[in-house]
């Protein structure tokens, strides 16, 4: 998920620099979603994972 959210990102970057505004924004959008997305599930891995080892 996080190869995602890099390749939303540069898509975003190559369309700002070409001057799309409107699909550097989505783009730049979608990648910010997905990248909390993946923080969240990672965030939610570790926590399963240390209960796990606890008991």
């Amino acid at each position: 998920m996080l190869g995602w959210a890099v390749t939303f990102f540069v898509i975003a970057i190559i369309a700002a620099v070409l001057g799309f505004g409107g699909i550097a924004g989505a783009s730049a959008g979608i990648a910010q979603i997905l990248f909390f997305i993946f923080l969240v599930l990672f965030v939610a891995t570790l926590v399963m994972r240390a209960v796990r080892s606890a008991t």
